[in-house]
């Protein structure tokens, strides 16, 4: 059973499209270890998507454009590899993954891992609030909650939104012994 909130896209492969796919097995390395790399995959993604926007001297514009772009991509996989590694259930045979797509349109992310029964109906219900909700509010509301909690949850899927203009999206896949294979979708239009 497979189970959307939003339009997921699938990353093409094409003459016209570039692909990155990278896979993580959580559970060999403690997860504090894990965050230096994920740091430095997000980073590496972000210089990789900079080679399609390259610099012309007599653009100045180009510059910018470069560096919001390559800081919007290692923003956006640094905060999908963490969540994903986060929450991912070592139980499940399933690995931590990261694709990142690119065409002339637009930048797409899947970062999946694998959730239990529990861990996949409370992320269903963020989703439900953040689809239901104004994320402008939501994010001001989850910046109270972080000063009174110093929790974080959802602050960087808001923060894709609300600074990045980022269009998310959500795929669950039943597993056969039992969770759930959750993918996230972050779209950049370019």
């Amino acid at each position: 059973m497979t189970e959307d909130f939003g339009r997921i896209v699938e990353i093409r492969h094409g003459r016209d499209a570039e692909s990155l796919n990278l896979s993580f097995w959580p559970g060999r390395v403690p997860l504090k270890q894990r965050w230096r790399n994920n740091g430095l995959s997000a980073d590496f993604l972000g210089d990789y998507v900079t080679t399609f926007f390259p610099l012309d001297d007599a653009i100045p514009d180009t510059q910018l454009r470069q560096a919001e772009i390559r800081g919007a991509v290692s923003f956006i996989a640094n905060e999908l590899l963490e969540n994903a590694m986060k929450y991912h259930d070592p139980a499940l045979p399933e690995p931590v993954t990261i694709q990142l797509g690119l065409d002339s349109k637009q930048i797409v992310f899947h970062a999946s891992n694998g959730a239990g029964e529990q861990a996949a109906g409370r992320f269903r219900e963020f989703i439900a609030r953040l689809l239901d909700g104004d994320p402008g509010e939501l994010y001001l509301q989850q910046l109270e909650d972080n000063a009174l909690a110093e929790q974080s949850a959802g602050l960087g899927y808001l923060t894709m939104i609300n600074d990045y203009g980022a269009e998310l999206a959500w795929r669950f896949q039943a597993g056969e012994g039992g969770g759930y294979r959750v993918t996230t979708q972050v779209t950049l239009t370019l």
